[in-house]
């Protein structure tokens, strides 16, 4: 099987242990994770080469986020380097009522000051079929999204595969360029999109027909995001699925998880599960979309598989500390199987 590529940056990750405030803090556990790198992970968790292409510093922090990738199994010989920085995120984790909240530090990382022309695409994607990016990535600067429109267009000429993952992040897209425009002409380069009714309607201005977002708690109607399919299809002809995930948030302990996907003319609908005891959700969104790659890999033509397994994959992903999802396909299949028990496997 030929390698997917992905392209973004991976920060350290600050979290004060267990579910203390940051004003209680006397020390953080230490994690690495980014958008793209927990993709790549969940692919090569699946058994699916992948390179993670990013840009580190040259110093023992950028290493360390080098030999995490490396431990999980994803290629990174072609990782760029150069800049002084590794981002930074700070993590507080949330409990019921009160919701998790994230602090970025990641101004002049290595990563955000990346340029049109750093990263040989054609090297990259040598032996490539597949290449996934985020919204993330040109939220960070204007080099970050020079560098992924250069990578769209090249991977576009070469055949690949494309996919992204909206990923809208008010708290990034600071260097005073509207997010519309920009995302706008990456997304005309994707085969595969995935986002959320909040990711539609903050970058494209597209809104679910006769729902109100704000109000929907842990009703999620899957009906309702058929627009926003269509819509997507629409302002985007080269999409051939538009997929969105369903979070029914409950509390910040307890949600609810389903998905659809649709490929203009059928819309499949998963299962809906409840997380009832969320132990990480960071990266769920992630763990989707490296569930979903694999699945469309492996089974192909049977979209509704690959949504299953998507949805059961990142469902999983929410009981695992750490950005990254570290489960098995047989794990995902257990409970695609409707095994939830959580027995003891001897």
């Amino acid at each position: 099987m030929k390698k997917v590529v992905t392209f973004g940056e991976i920060m350290l990750r600050l979290a004060p242990p267990g579910f203390l405030r940051f004003s209680q803090a006397s020390s953080f556990d230490v994690v690495y994770g980014g958008g793209e790198s927990n993709v790549a992970v969940s692919l090569a968790n699946y058994g699916i080469p992948v390179d993670f292409v990013t840009r580190l510093p040259q110093n023992d922090i950028g290493q360390c986020a080098l030999m995490e990738m490396r431990k999980r199994g994803v290629g990174t010989g072609q990782v760029i380097f150069g800049g002084d920085r590794l981002g930074i995120y700070y993590l507080e984790t949330g409990a019921v009522s009160r919701g998790s909240k994230v602090i970025y530090d990641r101004a002049h990382s290595a990563m955000a000051e990346i340029k049109q022309g750093m990263v040989d695409w054609e090297k990259v994607f040598e032996g490539a079929q597949w290449f996934h990016w985020t919204g993330i990535t040109p939220a960070i600067s204007q080099g970050a999204a020079d560098a992924c429109l250069e990578a769209v267009k090249i991977a576009r000429k070469l055949g690949l595969t494309i996919s992204t993952d909206l990923n809208y992040r008010a708290k990034l897209w600071k260097y005073g360029v509207e997010p519309e425009a920009i995302m706008t002409e990456l997304t005309s380069y994707c085969d595969i999109i995935l986002g959320n009714e909040e990711d539609a309607e903050k970058h494209f201005g597209i809104k679910p027909e006769g729902l109100d977002i704000t109000t929907q708690g842990e009703h999620v109607k899957a009906e309702a995001f058929l627009s926003v399919c269509q819509q997507m299809m629409k302002k985007f002809p080269n999409a051939k699925k538009v997929i969105t995930t369903l979070r029914g948030s409950i509390s910040a302990s307890h949600n609810t998880w389903a998905g659809v996907l649709y490929d203009g003319e059928t819309m499949y609908q998963s299962a809906e599960y409840q997380i009832t005891h969320i132990v990480d959700r960071v990266g769920g969104g992630d763990s989707f979309m490296g569930g979903l790659i694999y699945g469309l890999l492996k089974y192909p033509g049977d979209d509704q598989h690959a949504l299953d397994f998507a949805v059961a994959a990142s469902c999983l992903k929410h009981t695992i500390l750490g950005d990254a999802n570290l489960v098995s396909v047989e794990e995902v299949e257990k409970l695609m199987g409707g095994d939830a028990s959580g027995r003891v496997s001897r």
